[in-house]
C-alpha cells in the first residue's frame, strides 16, 4: 500500500467517524437532517454526505454544525482529527477558529506548533536524564 493510499484510508476513516458522530448527536437532539442543515447553513445533500462519511467537513463547517447541535466545536474537531484530545489549548483553539486562514494553513500551523511542543518535551527529558547521570556519578 502506497503512502497516498494509506493517507486516503486514514482520511476516509476520519470522515466516516465524524459523520457517524454527527449523525448520533443529531439523532439524540431529535433533529432531522434537513433541520440541521438549515440551522448549520449547509445544504441538505452535503450534510447527508458528511454523515455517510463521503465528505470530510472543514473546521468552519464543523463549527457551524457544532453551534446548530449546541455541542462544543472542540469535541467535533477532536472527532474529525483536527485537534488532539486533551486539555484545551488557547493557541490551538485560536488557530482552528481563525477565519482568515485556509484549512490547509491551519493544519500546517498546528503541525508546526505540535512539533515545537514535542521538541521541548524531548529537551526536558534529555536534561532530566543528564541530571540523573550526573548525580549517579558523584
Amino acid at each position: 500500500m502506497s503512502q497516498d493510499e494509506k493517507l486516503a484510508a486514514v482520511v476516509t476513516h476520519a470522515a466516516s467517524d465524524i459523520g457517524s458522530f454527527i449523525r448520533t448527536q443529531r439523532e439524540a437532539a431529535q433533529v432531522s437532517v434537513r433541520q440541521l442543515a438549515e440551522k448549520a447553513g449547509v445544504s441538505n445533500p452535503y450534510l447527508s454526505q458528511i454523515e455517510r462519511g463521503l465528505r470530510k467537513p472543514s473546521a468552519e463547517v464543523l463549527n457551524q454544525i457544532a453551534k446548530a447541535l449546541r455541542v462544543s466545536a472542540e469535541v467535533l474537531y477532536v472527532q474529525a482529527g483536527i485537534l488532539e484530545p486533551g486539555e484545551s489549548n488557547a493557541v490551538r483553539d485560536a488557530v482552528v477558529t481563525d477565519t482568515a486562514i485556509t484549512e490547509r494553513q491551519k493544519q500546517v500551523l498546528l503541525d508546526i506548533y505540535n512539533s515545537f511542543i514535542q521538541q521541548n518535551e524531548a529537551a526536558i527529558e534529555q536534561d532530566a536524564i543528564a541530571a540523573g547521570e550526573e548525580s549517579a556519578t558523584e
